[in-house]
C-alpha cells in the first residue's frame, strides 16, 4: 500500500513539474550572477590583477562561484 502511496506522489510530482515548464516555470535556485557579470569576472581573473578571493568579494559570491563561473 505503501509503495503504491508512493507511486502516486511520484506522478502528481512529475505532472505538476511538467506543467509549470510548459508554463515557461524552471525550478531551482536563481543565478546570482548575470552572463555580462561571468564574462567581466572571466576577464578580471585572466587579466591576473585581482585575487579570485577578491572578485568574489568585489560580486558577493562565494570562492566556488567564480570557480565556477570561470569553466
Amino acid at each position: 500500500m505503501a509503495q503504491f502511496e508512493r507511486d502516486l506522489i511520484r506522478e502528481r510530482t512529475n505532472a505538476g513539474l511538467q506543467a509549470a515548464r510548459a508554463r515557461g516555470r524552471k525550478g531551482g535556485r536563481p543565478s546570482k550572477l548575470r552572463e555580462k557579470d561571468r564574462a567581466r569576472i572571466r576577464e578580471l581573473y585572466r587579466g591576473g590583477t585581482l585575487s579570485v578571493r577578491e572578485i568574489a568579494k568585489q560580486y558577493g559570491v562565494a570562492r566556488n562561484t567564480i570557480y565556477s563561473s570561470i569553466k
